[in-house]
């Protein structure tokens, strides 16, 4: 029997690349020469829009219309950059899914190498850019982040993954039992993947349009996989809240009795409520904002809101 692999492919304003993506990945898996055939596999192609509002969505059912391997789903709304990719991972029906970006910075010739990695018994093959044609500051701090929660998370985290790699369907059946409105998936991948393999590569230049990735959506990401993954934060509140409370009650206690002694001579009596008030304050409000963030994690997980509302599917199976 056959083996089945699927490709996700998420979209967002790709326009100009959805046609492309498509005709790459169809090439792919129709040549019959070549290192690494894919023509001995059946495969479906799952496109999973976030509420474009460019042409993608018309081009999408162009491509469902003329090819039946292409499935796609048309997200209601924008469900954010995690949540799409990860509900399009539920949704697939292949021995194994394959996720990839569509403004082909994820090179699809690695595909073949990824299936190679799989039939050897990898259970998961995470992709790691060893290099990218992205913006210099964007890429130290990427490097700058993926150093700092790989030392401070108790899980082993993977540096510069993005998703982008190959799940056998039993991993794929372990998202399917978290139950997880906020998913962080390189976390996840990192924490209960079995059998992971790495496959290093160099990030190509985005083909057209424009990325969707903004100093606040990595702040985003950031944020999650901090609160999902590290303790620091919490400790770091705790340990400082009580170092700073020990020096706040020494100086008060100082300066009482200096004032008592020095009742009418005693110079700066303003100075240590300025360091109270600008220097405390300054902490307490950085460490509330640091736990409100998680305090953000909880809430949205404990809502148990959908991942995703579907607009529309289209060359799904009706059940039966």
């Amino acid at each position: 029997m056959r083996k089945k692999i699927s490709v996700v492919i998420p979209t967002y304003n790709e326009e100009e690349n959805v046609i492309p993506i498509h005709a790459a990945v169809k090439e792919l898996f129709s040549q019959s020469q070549g290192v690494g055939l894919l023509s001995d596999y059946d495969y479906e192609i799952l496109f999973i829009d976030n509420k474009s509002t460019d042409s993608t969505r018309e081009k999408l059912r162009q491509i469902c219309r003329d090819d039946k391997n292409v499935r796609a789903i048309l997200n209601s709304k924008n469900f954010g950059q995690f949540n799409s990719p990860y509900y399009g991972l539920m949704q697939t029906t292949g021995d194994c899914s394959i996720m990839l970006c569509a403004d082909f910075q994820d090179p699809i010739e690695l595909i073949p190498t990824l299936v190679k990695e799989w039939e050897n018994g990898h259970k998961t093959v995470c992709c790691v850019k060893t290099s990218s044609r992205e913006n210099a500051l964007v890429r130290f701090a990427r490097t700058v982040y993926y150093k700092t929660i790989k030392k401070l998370s108790s899980i082993e985290q993977i540096e510069h993954f993005t998703g982008f790699g190959l799940y056998d369907k039993s991993f794929i059946e372990v998202l399917r039992s978290l139950d997880d409105s906020m998913p962080f998936l390189r976390g996840i991948v990192a924490e209960l993947s079995p059998e992971l393999k790495i496959i290093e590569y160099r990030q190509a230049k985005r083909r057209a349009g424009k990325t969707k990735n903004n100093w606040y959506t990595l702040y985003d990401a950031a944020m999650i996989s901090f609160t999902s993954y590290t303790k620091i934060g919490l400790r770091l509140a705790t340990i400082f809240g009580s170092v700073m409370s020990v020096f706040g009650l020494l100086i008060a206690l100082v300066y009482l009795i200096l004032k008592l002694l020095f009742w009418d001579n005693f110079p700066g009596g303003s100075v240590p409520v300025l360091i109270g008030v600008f220097g405390f304050g300054s902490v307490q409000l950085f460490f509330i904002g640091f736990l409100g963030e998680y305090i953000l994690s909880i809430n949205t997980r404990l809502m148990k809101r959908p991942l995703v509302v579907e607009e529309e599917r289209i060359n799904f199976e009706k059940p039966s």
